[in-house]
């Protein structure tokens, strides 16, 4: 089943300070930003299938897993109805500048037979700083179908990451099953790509960092 699909998922993030610690700016800086993957932890991203990737125009960055699926019924173990993957990441952006997410897209695909429904959940924040609230989305059968989800966060309401500091950016996200009991055929949702031409997106907002 799993080497059918095609899908893929993820989510964003947005941290804010006060409005004195940033200038107002909307351009990308120009120079190379790259990402450290510094922890990996959770059932639906184990070691070495959860890979993370700059837009080369600085505008976003994309998170490609290949083995998160979470499904139930048909006599799948019931550990495999719950999928969770918690990443930390290291994010190095030229000096001068700081970021907030302002965008989450998520993608998969989910197949969900009769009396089945499915979540997909994700939340995240800088490293030291509050944990935004969880952002929940419902599925509910008949599904057998690509599935998107996109988080967005107001401009007014964006978390950026304080001028100068160093703090990890944290993403959690997790995907559910819930078939009724003795369900004979197995229901799944997959935020996987076997061939990684999907990704979860999550897109920057840029600030100037005062001088």
């Amino acid at each position: 089943m799993l080497n059918q699909i095609l899908a893929l998922g993820i989510p964003l993030l947005a941290a804010l300070p006060l409005a004195s610690d940033v200038s107002n700016s909307t351009q990308p800086p120009p120079d190379r930003i790259t990402i450290d993957v510094v922890t990996v932890n959770g059932s639906g991203c184990p070691m070495g299938t959860a890979a993370v990737a700059v837009s080369p125009d600085n505008t976003a960055f994309t998170v490609t897993y290949s083995q998160f699926l979470a499904q139930a019924g048909g006599g799948v173990p019931s550990t495999d109805m719950r999928k969770n993957c918690q990443l930390n990441l290291d994010v190095h952006v030229p000096q001068g500048f700081t970021y907030a997410i302002a965008q989450a897209d998520y993608r998969g695909y989910g197949h969900l037979e009769t009396g089945a429904s499915a979540i997909q959940r994700a939340n995240y924040y800088f490293q030291g700083m509050s944990q935004t609230a969880y952002r929940n989305h419902n599925f509910s059968a008949p599904l057998d179908d690509n599935w998107q989800t996109t988080d967005t966060t107001e401009v007014s309401a964006l978390v950026y990451k304080p001028c100068g500091e160093q703090r990890n950016f944290n993403i959690n996200t997790e995907l559910r099953v819930n078939v009724p009991s003795g369900a004979t055929r197995t229901s799944f949702m997959a935020m996987d790509s076997t061939d990684g031409a999907i990704s979860t997106k999550y897109h920057f907002a840029w600030k100037v960092c005062p001088p």
